[in-house]
């Protein structure tokens, strides 16, 4: 029985050096090869998602540099030395792990750097591990920049983070930073079933695939759900753990069945897919799990539709592939980008609801009212989803508008609220907004001055056209701003704008903008020969301000 040792899988299995580290074999290497050959840098940054080895590779670090076989490649698991065993047990006195978690101060960082000044006592080098280092206050980092630029010969600094944004630049440029990827399904599920094997569990391979899928790349996850899946097991010797045992554990759907239930969406059964959808719930079907294996489905059918059969992989049967492959025919991508934005809004909706059963099955029947409203729709857009969370609006109203038909358009709409006033009178009140400065200028006409300050102060535009912007934005943007930019847009041009979220963050705001070229003018003021005779003239003078007049 695996209760011999009552040790956590995820800790027993845990990595004893580079070799036994997966998914991460080009980290594991360029470190290792540094070291072998003393290349050596004052501190390292490992980054990356929870449970792939950031805590783990931080220790094989400390273990390959205090190593008292370090000539070696990588330090040797069968045989380790004193160090080894030490800082694998967290007991080694010149290796010191801080949570900066809970140790987010200054006065921490003081008594970190105080005993940065001593000499490690028998290792080759004194080694400070800080554990999500993100989480220090500024003043914490701004009294760690120093020793870590440039700290005594025998110190060695690593830091592991789960948000590597958070991290002030200074601090960045002075690590040598390793971004530890996700693992691999195919990997992760060799992990597990070699681990089960060592376990003698009675486990299929069916439901290991489908735990390294729930793991989502991070193997301690990973491990602890074959645990849970194991200790589930032992209760029964006899009992062997499959794919459905694993589904209701961790209340998942059967895909093929999230399919059925998807044709019935689309094929406009709505007591079809009601019923299918309560057989779930009775399952123990967790909504936010649904909800994603829904954009998974989305996301396969999206691929069908655009590039034919999707090619066989372990994680998909025969069956699941034909399936989807039949439901996807008469399918289009116009309906596939309104189905995934209605499922992440109500993603949002699910934490904010009491009753999730509620919102699921309102959430099937909007699905089949918006593939309704779309069957004979000529002008695309007039049925896009607009929520505060969502950052984009995929469709366009049609250019033309001497072509717009409106009886037509009347039926289309079969009584949504969506847009209720679309008539020749307000087309022609449109109006074109060109730049960004024109739309700021447009939200301070119409009074709108909670979305002007965002635009000015909280927005860095990347790129603006007429119908489509692409921002980037601080964490101190109002939450409902996507949603009240994309109302008012639409209510002053009386059409959808596509609203896209960049990661370019080169760009300024507005306001940084302003301030940095009334800056610039007044450098190059203090620079003009009329400020500089008027200094020598009063000598504690100051230009402050410049202010252009227009004869």
């Amino acid at each position: 029985m695996r209760f011999n040792n009552s040790k956590i899988l995820a800790l027993k299995y845990r990595p004893r050096s580079f070799k036994q580290l997966i998914g991460q074999e080009v980290v594991a290497e360029t470190i290792s090869n540094a070291i072998s050959i003393n290349k050596i840098p004052n501190a390292y940054l490992l980054t990356g998602i929870r449970g792939v080895g950031k805590t783990t590779s931080a220790r094989l670090i400390a273990k390959n540099l205090n190593c008292e076989n370090n000539n070696k490649k990588v330090c040797d698991d069968k045989d380790f030395c004193q160090h080894c065993v030490e800082i694998e047990n967290s007991n080694h006195i010149d290796v010191l792990e801080m949570d900066a978690a809970s140790k987010t101060g200054i006065d921490d960082v003081r008594e970190l750097i105080e005993n940065a000044k001593y000499n490690p006592t028998s290792a080759k080098y004194k080694i400070f591990i800080i554990d999500e280092v993100h989480m220090l206050s500024k003043q914490a980092f701004n009294g760690l920049l120093k020793t870590l630029e440039e700290p005594p010969e025998k110190l060695k600094f690593i830091l592991a983070t789960t948000e590597p944004r958070k991290i002030p630049v200074t601090i960045l440029s002075r690590c040598q930073r390793f971004d530890l990827k996700r693992v691999e399904l195919s990997k992760m599920f060799e992990h597990l079933k070699k681990i089960s094997s060592l376990e003698k569990g009675k486990i299929s391979d069916n439901a290991l695939k489908l735990l390294a899928r729930a793991s989502e790349g991070s193997v301690r996850d990973g491990i602890s759900l074959l645990d849970r899946a194991l200790v589930f097991q032992s209760l029964n010797s006899e009992t062997i753990i499959d794919e459905k045992d694993i589904r209701k554990m961790l209340g998942l759907a059967d895909k093929s069945k999230l399919i059925n239930l998807l044709k019935s969406v689309l094929d406009g059964s709505e007591k079809q897919a009601l019923k299918e959808l309560k057989e779930l719930l009775d399952q123990g079907l967790d909504a936010k799990n649904f909800l994603n294996d829904i954009l998974e489905l989305i996301y396969l059918f999206g691929r069908t539709v655009n590039l034919g059969t999707i090619e066989k992989d372990m994680f998909l049967s025969e069956g699941e592939l034909d399936l989807i492959e039949k439901s996807s025919k008469n399918l289009n991508m116009q309906d596939l980008g309104l189905f995934w934005q209605l499922t992440l809004k109500t993603i949002d909706d699910i934490k904010v609801v009491s009753n999730e059963n509620i919102a699921l099955e309102m959430y099937l029947m909007q699905l089949i009212h918006l593939k309704n409203i779309d069957e004979n729709d000529s002008i695309p857009g007039f049925s896009n989803i607009v929520s505060g969370k969502s950052l984009k609006s995929t469709n366009k109203i049609e250019e033309n508008k001497n072509d717009l038909n409106y009886k037509t358009l009347k039926d289309q709409l079969k009584n949504t609220d969506q847009i209720k006033s679309l008539t020749k009178k307000n087309l022609d009140s449109a109006v074109e907004i060109k730049t960004f400065d024109e739309l700021v200028s447009l939200a301070e006409q119409k009074k709108e001055l909670e979305l002007k300050f965002d635009l000015e102060r909280n927005v860095r535009v990347i790129n603006f056209q007429n119908g489509k912007i692409d921002i980037n934005f601080n964490e101190k943007l109002n939450e409902s701003f996507i949603k009240k930019l994309s109302q008012s847009l639409f209510e002053w041009t009386k059409k959808r704008w596509i609203i896209t979220l960049s990661k370019d963050e080169s760009s300024k705001t507005l306001y940084q903008q302003k301030i940095d070229d009334k800056n610039q003018i007044l450098d190059k003021e203090k620079e003009s020969q009329t400020v500089l005779e008027f200094s020598k003239i009063f000598s504690d003078a100051d230009l402050t301000e410049v202010e252009e007049k227009n004869d």
